[in-house]
């Protein structure tokens, strides 16, 4: 019997001591704040914390006026993350200004580190997700409404109204890491083959090369 318990206490430290790595880690914030050093040259699963802060690192007035919508899409992401707001640097959230022209669209893409959710500040917008099983969820949403995309998944927002759109959306993450589909597929660099894109998309290479010349870079 003796010798079982000793058995069972080795085993237990075994398993203590293989599992020690993985639980010695603080998943928490070591510290109250901790804005973000962009111009240190130290490089970190996201900044080092910057010396000398004022209150003016936790302030950011870039969402107060619409984003310019003059381009292809009809849109403009004006983005409070780490790398234009400081202040958020190991909070695990940001925020993002989006204008839509009538017409105007924020292209299908994804966000591998976050889940989006939107208010809607004027306008009515076509919004949707889709699944992993390749299911469409979507609603027309206008001034007042809120939506949530997961994290991860293929979304998109079109203005379906006949005036200007806007919408502020929140991050779960400092730095949620955005590819727009077609950019990512078309506009990579270096390029991706297009015999690959033909075959993916069931189209010959002159239709790739043509879309590919669209998403060049300017």
């Amino acid at each position: 019997m003796a010798s079982t318990h000793l058995y069972v206490a080795a085993a237990c430290a075994v398993v203590l001591l293989l599992a020690a790595p993985a639980i010695a880690g603080d998943p928490d914030m070591l510290q109250d704040v901790c804005v973000a050093d962009r111009d240190s040259p130290i490089k970190i699963n996201g900044f080092p914390c910057k010396a000398n802060i004022t209150a003016d690192d936790f302030f950011f007035p870039g969402l107060r006026n619409p984003g310019n919508t003059n381009n292809p899409a009809g849109s403009m992401v004006t983005a409070a993350n780490v790398d234009t707001f400081a202040g958020v640097n190991t909070l695990g959230v940001s925020m993002a200004r989006i204008d839509y022209a009538p017409g105007g669209q924020n292209p299908p893409h994804t966000h591998p580190r976050a889940t989006e959710i939107i208010f809607v500040l004027e306008g009515t917008l076509e919004v949707g997700f889709i699944t992993t099983a390749n299911k469409l969820f979507t609603k027309v949403v206008c001034k007042g409404d809120v939506f949530v995309f997961p994290r991860g998944l293929v979304h998109f927002q079109q203005n379906r109204g006949h005036g200007p759109a806007a919408v502020i959306a929140g991050f779960n993450s400092q730095l949620q890491g955005t590819q727009a589909i077609a950019m990512t597929l078309f506009g990579a660099s270096p390029p991706v083959s297009s015999d690959i894109l033909a075959k993916a998309f069931r189209i010959d290479d002159g239709e790739v090369d043509a879309i590919k010349a669209k998403f060049a870079p300017k």
